[in-house]
């Protein structure tokens, strides 16, 4: 009997992770990219002698005992893999009150500055602390990543509950808003303006507290050798099970016959078919576009709708012809804002790729400034190349002149430059107005479930970070594997 097949939209992490569970469930496999490149979001390029990766910022679960790990080994990510543990997660500098604290994977450390920062902010802190140290050795947990809620039993629910108990008492206590919320209630401004820097504003709170959890037992981690080596390994261990990859490959339209999917339409006019179809592209194009937004819910509307996409990213990134020994990634709240259009750059993200040698020749470096954007104004700049180009000159400038207070002697030695918009990302990946993680993740959609099927359509399930609010690498991973298994269930029924 032959072989059922599969075709997966998007080489990104989901589609890459879904094409290698369809080739374990036994599919004729192939997956159709866009780009030349896999990984999607997760991007590295070269300048010169330099390598500037835009993609993973730190992986979490690298450590072998963690239930993440199991994941990548699935993928064949993870033999050999290189990984640095963090050991301090962040530098925070504060000029306004030349103030700066790192964050070490140290906790109780960690909670005798915060005190010392702000005595009055002692509860909310120890709040914080307490609950990170409650999820150490649950955090993330096997919940929600072996098997999609969909197919969950009441036993399953009840256990990832039970994982999870050490952070639900907290709740109680305001951890369950938003971080932007419950620093309203700080005394402190400074320390106000170092918790809104540890991630986004909006995560919840109990979200901070799992990433601490995280770095308190070394499963925060940088990759030795990037983002793209890693996305290579899952193609490369794809391939070697007998998938295909085929790049270059634009996917305009899903086929449909008899409200089932049976295959894709590129754009230079060819059809492929299959027994299944999942797509890992972009969402808002998935269902209103590739389908013609026939197969809609309500409440799948209504979040197109009305919630909001995470904010996309500019990134200025410098091969610098200097070592650096400065902390590998720092976060920058200014005193002055850099002005952009008609917004304003209060906090800069900055990294320094002086853990590996990979990046770099010896003696050289690689620095990364990164901030949040808006979509808006760099698309209406993108119309004009000539307006385009000047407004990534301009940044260049402007980030360079911040960070030269912390990088003796950057402005002189910088050989090579890239600055990557949202633009960039919506061009190489497609992803709706340069979103590199789907949804905003706020207390509400990021404990929401997405919809992974569509009502009335066979045959099709979606994958990827507009399926998993709240994003990041492990669970846009295991969105693919979701994917497989709902699609070979419902073929049992």
């Amino acid at each position: 009997m032959a072989e059922k097949s599969m075709i997966v939209i998007g080489a990104g992490l989901a589609g890459l992770s879904a094409g290698v569970f369809a080739r374990k469930a036994g599919f004729q496999t192939t997956i159709f990219e866009h780009h030349c490149l896999p990984g999607g979001v997760a991007a590295t390029w070269r300048r010169g002698e330099y390598i500037f990766d835009g993609g993973i910022h730190f992986l979490m679960g690298c450590q072998p005992d963690h239930p993440v790990w199991k994941l990548y080994q699935e993928l064949g990510a993870a033999e050999g893999l290189e990984v640095a543990p963090i050991e301090t997660y962040t530098l925070f500098v504060d000029e306004e009150s030349a103030t700066s604290i790192s964050v070490t994977s140290d906790l109780e450390k960690l909670r005798r500055d915060l005190i010392s920062l702000s005595p009055r902010d002692k509860k909310p802190i120890n709040d914080l602390i307490d609950c990170s140290l409650a999820m150490t050795g649950a955090a993330l947990g096997d919940g929600g990543f072996s098997k999609p809620w969909e197919l969950m039993t009441p036993v399953d629910n009840a256990k990832m509950i039970w994982q999870m108990r050490g952070m639900l008492k907290f709740l109680p206590r305001g951890l369950g808003q938003s971080v932007m919320d419950w620093c309203k209630k700080l005394q402190s401004p400074t320390l106000r303006r170092l918790i809104m820097n540890l991630f986004l504003p909006e995560v919840p709170v109990w979200f901070l507290a799992m990433l601490l959890s995280l770095l308190h037992t070394h499963n925060l981690g940088y990759l030795k050798n990037g983002a793209m080596d890693f996305a290579h390994r899952i193609e490369q261990h794809f391939r070697a099970i007998g998938g295909e990859v085929r790049y270059h490959a634009t996917v305009s339209k899903i086929l449909v016959e008899n409200d089932q999917a049976v295959g894709v339409a590129l754009t230079d006019g060819s059809e492929h078919r299959a027994d299944l179809v999942i797509s890992a592209a972009d969402g808002y194009s998935t269902i209103f576009e590739a389908l013609d937004g026939r197969y809609v819910t309500k409440s799948l509307r209504t979040k197109y709708d009305t919630w909001k996409p995470i904010r996309p990213i500019v990134q200025a990134t410098y091969g610098v012809s200097r070592s650096y020994t400065n902390e590998s990634l720092m976060a920058l709240a200014l005193q002055n804002p850099i002005r952009l259009g008609t917004s304003s750059v209060k906090n800069l993200w900055v990294r320094t790729f002086n853990y590996s040698d990979h990046f770099a020749p010896v003696g050289k470096t690689v620095v990364q400034a990164m901030f949040d954007t808006d979509w808006d104004w760099w698309n209406d700049q993108s119309n004009d190349e000539a307006l385009y180009s000047e407004a990534k000159r301009q940044v260049a400038d402007e980030v360079m002149i911040r960070l030269a207070p912390y990088f003796d002697n950057i402005a002189e030695a910088i050989e090579e430059s890239d600055v990557a918009t949202p633009h960039t990302l919506q061009r190489y990946t497609l992803n709706r107005q340069g979103s590199y993680m789907g949804w905003l993740p706020t207390p509400k959609a990021i404990l929401s479930r997405a919809e992974r099927t569509l009502p009335g359509l066979s045959n099709f399930a979606m994958a990827g970070h507009w399926v998993t609010p709240g994003g990041g690498v492990p669970p846009v991973l295991a969105s693919g594997k979701h994917a497989v298994q709902m699609l070979t269930q419902r073929a049992r029924m």
